[in-house]
């Protein structure tokens, strides 16, 4: 295993490209950090959070703009082992972590079929609540560039609705709170290629529900088929990804049959005639 400072170093060395511009990218195009912040920087213990965590760290130390972090780790019912390996995994990598305990995954695992949904949510409103506790006005996730491909095209294929994974989200719940998403422009490939790279190895979902149906039925997730989907149409088109993540920032209204917001919903319909009428008595050029 390299050192701590070998880490650091690849962030913006080796991994410049892949990772620290994209890095840098993502908070400029969509203004994710502003002058005195104070950031809570959300740790689950897996390769993505960690590295959001060194970036953060290299961020405040380079960055004119002056802000401050904290790092957070939420234990919803970890073991032994995983709580262990996130532990000495932010002792190797110098992230000061603070450990804080909610028995989420004992509640969620008896509710139902897929309680995926609602251990987000209350992990969710866990990690709002204690970043506040700490004088935070963000919250920071490691979702990265993947993720939210993957997003839009669940949205699609199985909420037969077009949404994204937004890079930054007002809390509803918690006054005067935000949550960001750092590596929004980052690829996936590079966050593994840059823990091959440093030889780290970090916790996988550590869900109790995720790992008995591994146990028992494989690999069984949305996320994963959609991996899988975006693997093939890779074969085809090597821009796919690319297209699909553009495709949420260039939206044509014009030809949408419908869409809606918080407050109102629109049909192409309700102002159709009226869009005809007016084009015919438009003159010809």
């Amino acid at each position: 295993m390299r050192s701590c400072q070998e880490a650091e170093r690849s962030i913006i060395k080796t991994y410049r490209k892949g990772i620290w511009s994209r890095f840098i990218k993502g908070i400029k195009d969509y203004e994710l950090i502003k002058a005195n912040d104070k950031i809570a920087v959300c740790i689950s213990g897996g390769k993505d959070s960690m590295l959001l965590a060194k970036c953060i760290q290299e961020l405040i130390r380079h960055s004119q703009i002056p802000f401050t972090a904290e790092y957070i780790v939420m234990d919803p019912g970890y073991n032994e082992a995983n709580l262990k390996q996130i532990r000495e995994n932010a002792e190797f990598l110098n992230i000061p972590i603070q450990i804080f305990k909610a028995e989420i995954f004992d509640y969620v695992v008896t509710q139902g079929q897929s309680p995926c949904y609602l251990c987000a949510r209350m992990r969710r409103g866990h990690l709002y609540a204690y970043a506040q506790s700490l004088g935070c006005n963000k919250i920071a996730l490691g979702h990265h560039y993947d993720d939210v491909i993957e997003t839009i095209l669940m949205g699609m294929l199985y909420g037969a609705q077009i949404q994204t994974m937004m890079p930054k989200l007002h809390s509803d719940n918690f006054a005067g709170m935000e949550l960001i998403r750092p590596l929004y422009l980052v690829r996936e490939s590079d966050i593994k290629a840059w823990c091959a790279h440093n030889e780290l190895q970090f916790i996988q979902c550590a869900c109790r529900f995720t790992e008995e149906s591994e146990r028992t039925n494989g690999e069984n997730s949305k996320r994963q088929e959609m991996k899988k989907l975006i693997s093939h149409f890779r074969t085809v088109n090597p821009y796919i990804e690319y297209n699909i993540f553009k495709s949420v920032h260039n939206v044509n209204l014009q030809t949408i049959i419908g869409y809606h917001d918080d407050k109102m919903s629109y049909n192409f319909l309700d102002d159709y005639d009226e869009k005809g009428k007016k084009a015919a008595k438009e003159p010809l050029e």
